[in-house]
């Protein structure tokens, strides 16, 4: 595809760097040619210009594109650069919009503006902010089938019965309800066969249903004591959408804040809200303010830094609370994986995966089956991604054990008629199916290509 990148941050930067490994042909715009340097390490065409300009699209050739993605800082610049391409060509647009007033008109905004995707990484963020306080024992979660199914990644506690036990023996104890597809152990990872065992202190990613969870942590030696108190430390965008989305349960919620007009105006928008005008990286003021009994430590400020030490003093001072920690340097994050500041959240990140995860299920029409998401895990080192089977295919109507699969491909899981199936040897994939494949080879485009050798006809 031809694609077109308006802004060259780390969002621009890291969408380039994944649509050209993904075979793309790119174009990034930028007003700022300081902003495009990181982009010259890339395989990309650069412009320096403003993207609102008629001109700068023309020359950044918008009537040949397939897709505009405007991901600038600045809200308007981003809906004015995708009208624009709208009425100048035939190419879909993609727009970042961060402010909540704009998002609560957004399908207005998308019926205007012709707009294919509209992404508010805040919004996003908080969502998968809401998903980890509501199962503590997750290290992260996502969510596929239009949430019938969870992957969850989780810690092999001491003591658990999962440790010394096979993957044979995980799915006779729970049923064939859960599977185990991807296992990190001593900095490294593995797509599980039947003779892979599981130790204490190995991180695994499960897939189950929702509804048994609760079931599978209780079995397991994980934590499942509800969460009852929130402290969240920085007050912006990612913190008002967090606490809306909590308070729909009788969670308590405490949102610190150093701004003090920022503090007016959350306690205007959350009522029921404890807002505290504060430094949270002062730690007496945290300890004044009931850290050592939190259920849940956020931190969400805009600086990286201080999010990662204030997280570490909470793993000091409430060791069993469970710890977020907003993060969007690549170069930190490398670090911070190590620390003990729990689950690390990137807004730019979980941007740059939504828009990524259109850009594939957007390629080619004519495949047999469409992509309805896609997650980067173990570092980015593994895919996992779901497909809904629209037409009949070489994969379907076979048993899985007859298929020659592609080797470090797993099929997780299959949605047939609302009914989960962890799949075995004697399960089909049939049409109208949802599929969950997990792999280590990247850009799978379509059911068929977890084969070993596709057939020709497409």
């Amino acid at each position: 595809m031809n694609i077109i990148i308006i802004g060259c941050g780390k969002v621009g930067f890291t969408l380039a760097s994944q649509l050209v490994d993904e075979g793309h042909n790119i174009t990034v715009v930028d007003i700022s040619e300081e902003n495009l340097e990181p982009a010259q390490t890339l395989d990309v065409q650069m412009l320096v210009g403003n993207a609102t300009s008629f001109r700068v699209q023309q020359e950044a050739d918008v009537e040949h594109a397939d897709l505009l993605i405007a991901v600038t800082d600045q809200d308007e610049i981003n809906l004015l650069s995708c009208l624009i391409a709208g009425k100048s060509s035939t190419c879909r647009t993609v727009a970042r919009v961060r402010s909540p007033q704009y998002y609560q008109e957004i399908d207005y905004i998308r019926q205007c503006l012709g707009t294919s995707l509209i992404i508010n990484p805040e919004y996003a963020t908080a969502m998968e902010i809401d998903h980890l306080i509501r199962i503590p024992s997750a290290m992260e979660v996502d969510t596929f089938a239009k949430g019938r199914v969870e992957l969850m990644k989780m810690e092999i506690p001491a003591g658990s019965i999962l440790d010394g036990m096979s993957i044979p023996e995980f799915s006779a104890k729970f049923n064939r309800k859960g599977l185990v597809c991807i296992l990190e152990r001593d900095n490294d990872f593995l797509i599980p066969n039947g003779e892979t065992v599981l130790h204490t202190g190995d991180q695994i990613y499960i897939v189950l249903p929702p509804n048994l969870v609760h079931h599978f942590c209780l079995t397991c030696g994980l934590p499942i004591r509800p969460l009852k108190n929130v402290m969240i430390v920085g007050g912006g965008t990612i913190a008002y959408y967090v606490a809306r989305r909590l308070q729909r349960t009788n969670v308590k919620i405490k949102i610190i804040e150093k701004n003090e007009a920022r503090c007016r105006y959350l306690s205007e928008l959350l009522p029921d809200v404890d807002i505290i005008c504060g430094d949270g990286s002062d730690h007496a003021m945290l300890l004044e303010e009931g850290l050592a009994s939190t259920d849940a430590f956020v931190a969400l400020t805009g600086i990286d830094e201080e999010n990662v030490f204030m997280s570490l003093y909470a793993d000091h001072a409430a060791p069993k609370a469970k710890k977020i920690t907003k993060n969007n340097r690549v170069d930190l994050r490398d670090i911070a994986v190590s620390l003990p500041v729990g689950s690390l959240v990137s807004p730019k990140a979980i941007t740059a995966e939504y828009i990524s995860r259109y850009v594939r299920s957007q390629q080619d029409n004519r495949n047999s089956s469409e992509i309805e998401a896609v997650y980067r895990l173990a570092g980015g080192q593994v895919e996992a991604v779901e497909f809904h089977v629209r037409e009949e295919s070489d994969v379907t109507g076979t048993p899985l054990a007859k298929l020659a699969l592609k080797k470090g491909l797993l099929l997780c899981c299959i949605v047939r008629d609302g009914k989960i199936i962890t799949p075995g040897g004697h399960d089909t994939v049939e049409k109208d199916d949802t599929v969950i494949v997990v792999t280590v080879h990247k850009n799978l485009k379509d059911i068929r290509d977890i084969l070993a050798q596709t057939s020709a006809r497409r």
